[in-house]
């Protein structure tokens, strides 16, 4: 008798061979084979009369074989021809390469039944099937067929096993399946939403039969599937109402407000907040007084004020008494920040320092000290931030920025640096509500979706490399108007493999075709040093046309940059297109984008390109996204933890995952099914993922 977590390997049929297989595909016991749902079903329960058959239709026929011979040719080997009648009309059937068909007797008068695609054969002028499967009558009995006489399910090849396979195993699992497996949904919830117990979804998904909805099956809106997408959405939501239970279950450090910290947070504000930006600072403070940590993400497109709003968190907790700590994923956005934080925060008298992985060994065993000794108030850095040897004298408060760019482990370390403290996780890449539920589901979400006044929308257009000189035109009007501009590239050096135009081949170019102009080039590889001398010649007006990688890409904020050419937009991602496009229009003068491509584009390509040109919200960029890569590429699954989802789809099944999180806030406090869930969550996700974050219970 096989039990859920039984290995694959026990299921008649599969042995030790067919299960390293499986197991390579992730297949690894019975429950993940059972989970592993059919692509589509056919109907071949409903037998077509043969003159009722049209061509292009996917048909079921029961016949008795009329004539039947072997053809031998040089091309296709041995053809088994077969004439077949119901006694409504004659069709052919034929399987190329059918030398494996010599055991079967294809003898007049045997009864078949056969399911193929109606084709029309212009050499015999009749109707056809081109290698359907079949079944003699006689080799197994009608009743006991898998493949014909009933709803079949069709399965994606995995690991060389077949459909037809892939479905005797199954089978095989199912008729050994122990009777009394533990179902993970409450009773209470599967009567509500009229979802099918397990054991009885386990059988009918694989196996369905009349009267179920093929139509509805093939749509995935079986009450089978929707059982399962209800499941597996449940069942991770409840992970993170676990541990948001778990994380208000610890002490956190808390803060204070006062009129004297209110005016301080005043002081540094460069303009009247928008109401966004007050309802979210809002939402923060109220978590920071909490007496449990805070744990919240705050999205807001490019250029919203994310950054003040974080700030603003970081006079509450230094006022408090506390040293707050923002980590970036590029050294050049933390030096950004840190040069935005001297900038803002100077008439506080706060000490603030800068820690990356290029400073001197001396310089950084001073700041290290520093920062142990409590001397630094804020601290801004790189990964150098969650290095062993960094320590916290009273760390109150972790901001993490671009978090997409971070793992989970990684924002866990950096908050293990303090006792509990406050976390604010940030993104200028917008996320779709459905994937941050998902991806930041343990974690309160705020959005900034308003934009400052007087953001004048950038227009974007879409040049082919043979409109080159029309670009540098513009750039010139630009630079002639004492503006500046962004040219950017993918690549540092020209590469033999790719042929793309690199950042140092662009900028010996464009010194030549601007030769009065003043152009710089910035990447990566540079010394931090140059990089940051660079950066601040560039924002002081010292630079006309910067050309760059995607170093650029977030945290550079110039109000008079009014122009940005992006060379090879084809192979940029539409996130990082929005978020260089967002270095442009940050002050109050009309600014553009170019996207310039080749002429020739894949699908893809053009779709990001259009999306582009037609809109500059993020959040619909980000659905755009969401659509064209789908949610486990978008968000990148293996860095953050999240699971691949075997039935549920983030963008079509959306209402059944609000309907889960819904459900799971509800039950994750339900201490008489706590044991119960845990053991659910553990049997689905063994122990990783998600589930080895919990530890309530």
């Amino acid at each position: 008798m096989l039990r859920l977590d039984s290995g694959v390997q026990y299921i008649k049929g599969v042995g030790p061979r067919r299960g390293e297989l499986l197991n390579s595909r992730g297949i690894r016991t019975v429950q993940d084979l059972l989970l592993h749902i059919p692509k589509s079903y056919q109907d071949r329960a409903n037998f077509v009369p043969m003159n009722a058959l049209h061509v292009g239709q996917d048909a079921a026929v029961r016949a008795r074989i009329y004539r039947s011979r072997a053809i031998q040719t040089r091309t296709r080997g041995r053809i088994q021809d077969a004439i077949l009648t119901d006694g409504t009309s004659f069709i052919h059937a034929k399987w190329f390469h059918g030398g494996y068909l010599q055991k079967k007797a294809f003898l007049p008068g045997q009864e078949i039944v056969l399911f193929g695609r109606v084709e029309f054969d212009r050499h015999e002028s009749t109707f056809v099937l081109f290698n359907p499967e079949f079944e003699m009558i006689e080799d197994a009995g009608e009743a006991a067929s898998l493949d014909i006489g009933r709803y079949v399910p069709i399965y994606e090849e995995v690991a060389g096993i077949t459909s037809r396979q892939f479905r005797r195993i199954v089978w095989a699992a199912l008729a050994d399946l122990a009777k009394d497996i533990e179902d993970p949904l409450p009773e209470e919830i599967r009567s509500a939403n009229e979802f099918p117990d397990l054991a009885t979804c386990l059988g009918r998904i694989h196996f369905p039969e009349p009267p179920d909805d093929l139509g509805r099956l093939n749509d995935r809106d079986s009450p089978y599937h929707r059982r399962f997408i209800f499941e597996e959405f449940f069942l991770l939501e409840l992970v993170f109402a676990l541990r948001r239970i778990e994380g208000r279950g610890v002490m956190g450090v808390r803060f204070e407000t006062s009129d004297g910290i209110r005016d301080q947070v005043k002081k540094i504000l460069p303009f009247h907040p928008t109401a966004a930006q007050k309802r979210v600072l809002k939402e923060i403070v109220d978590d920071l007084k909490a007496p449990y940590p805070m744990n919240r993400l705050l999205q807001g497109d490019v250029g919203s004020g994310k950054t003040i709003v974080a700030f603003e968190a970081i006079v509450l907790a230094v006022e408090n008494g506390y040293q707050a700590v923002l980590m970036a994923p590029t050294e050049i956005l933390a030096e950004q920040h840190y040069i935005n934080a001297k900038r803002i925060l100077s008439s506080l008298g706060y000490r603030m320092c800068v820690v990356r992985s290029g400073i001197k060994k001396a310089e950084k065993l001073e700041l290290i000290r520093q920062i142990a000794a409590g001397e630094q108030q804020v601290v801004i850095g790189t990964h150098a931030l969650i290095e062993q040897d960094m320590e916290f004298r009273k760390l109150g408060l972790v901001i993490v920025d671009e978090q997409h760019r971070f793992g989970v482990v990684q924002r866990l370390r950096l908050m293990s640096k303090g006792e509990n403290p406050n976390t604010l996780v940030m993104t200028a890449t917008p996320i779709p509500r459905t994937l941050a539920m998902t991806l930041y589901g343990d974690l309160d979400l705020s959005v900034i979706d308003q934009m400052p006044p007087g953001r004048t929308p950038i227009k974007t257009v879409h040049m082919m490399e043979a409109d080159t000189e029309r670009a540098h035109r513009m750039i010139a009007s630009e630079v002639a108007a004492g503006r500046q501009c962004y040219v950017v590239y993918p690549l540092i050096e020209e590469s033999e493999k790719i042929d793309l135009r690199s950042a140092t081949e662009g900028f010996n170019k464009l010194s030549e075709v601007f030769k009065t102009g003043r152009v710089a080039l910035l990447h990566g590889r540079l010394k931090s040093e140059e990089k940051e001398s660079i950066m601040r010649s560039f924002a002081a007006g010292g630079i006309d046309i910067l050309v760059s990688t995607t170093v650029i890409e977030v945290g550079v904020d110039v109000a008079n940059a009014t122009l940005m050419l992006i060379e090879h937009a084809e192979r940029f991602g539409l996130a990082q297109l929005h978020q260089l496009r967002g270095r442009v229009g940050r002050g109050s003068g009309s600014s553009s984008c170019i996207l310039m491509t080749p002429a020739r584009l894949n699908d893809v390509a053009r779709q990001r390109i259009r999306a582009m040109v037609s809109t500059n919200d993020g959040f619909r960029l980000a659905e755009v996204d969401l659509q064209i890569r789908g949610p486990g590429e978008m968000a990148g699954t293996r860095q953050s933890g999240m699971p691949e989802f075997r039935v549920a789809n983030l963008m079509m099944d959306s209402k059944l995952l609000a309907l889960a999180q819904k459900e799971a806030e509800r039950w994750a406090v339900r201490e008489d099914e706590r044991e119960k869930l845990i053991r659910a969550l553990s049997s689905r996700y063994g122990g990783a993922g998600p589930a080895g974050l919990v530890t309530v219970g």
